[in-house]
Order: structure tokens, then sequence, then C-alpha cells
């Protein structure tokens, strides 16, 4: 199975002022915006490298009080929320983290950028919350 860096999550409290700090110190550039329903996240990608494939840093803002982002933030405040990394064949790779008894937070479904993915828990990923993406 070949597996890449997709991209780091991190959980903010505001868009715009991440954003003044990844664009305007760093210069860095976000490539999209968007807003994920399902999860109740706004989202910023900013590409960390070039060429189709590159790494990137994902921003993420709570849309609600009742949202993941919401709920990291209140605990834990801003910071790495996850790794995220791209395979081959998620469908695969579900199947054989279900085999060895990892922990999924859900089925395989469509995220930022329209790309399948699955979060396995940070109990059975090393205490990381860890975000398989299809390829």
């Amino acid at each position: 199975m070949n597996v890449e860096i997709d991209h780091l999550g991190i959980a903010v409290r505001s868009l715009e002022e991440a954003l003044g700090f990844y664009e305007g110190v760093l210069g860095m550039a976000a490539s999209g915006r968007e807003t994920v329903e399902a999860e109740q996240v706004n989202v910023a990608m900013l590409p960390a490298g070039s060429g189709a494939g590159a790494s990137r840093i994902e921003l993420l803002e709570a849309t609600g009080e009742g949202s993941p982002i919401a709920k990291f933030v209140e605990k834990r405040g801003p910071g790495l929320h996850h790794v995220a990394l791209r395979v081959d064949d998620l469908a695969g790779a579900t199947e054989r983290l279900r085999q060895a008894g990892a922990r999924l937070l859900n089925e395989p479904r469509a995220g930022a950028g329209g790309h399948a993915y699955v979060f396995v828990h940070p109990a059975s990923a090393g205490g990381v919350l860890l975000e398989l993406i299809q390829k």
C-alpha cells in the first residue's frame, strides 16, 4: 500500500486570523476555501510544496458550538487536530483496519475537495487522530 502525507489538520478559532499568519507572515497562499456541512466546519487549504501531490495545511474553523472542531478547541485550544494520509485503496485500507480491530469514527464519505475519507480513533493509532483519504 502506498501512503503519503496529504495534510495536517489544524483547528483554529478564526480562519481569518489564522490566514493572517499563514498567508501574511509565512507567505503561503490558500488554494481554496469551503464549508463541509457534514463535519460542521469551514476549511482553508494551503499547499505546502509544489506540484499536484504536494502536502497541505488544512485550517479548520467550527461553524457551530456542537461541531467536533468547536469541542476540540474548547477542550484543548487551537492546534494540531489530525494527520491525514493519502492511500491508493481506501476501501482496502478500511477493511484492513477493521480486521485489525481498529476503531473507525465514520464510514468512508466525501469531505473537503470531494475526496473520500475515514477517520481512525486515536486509541487505534498511537494517540493521533488519523484521517485516511482516497488518492
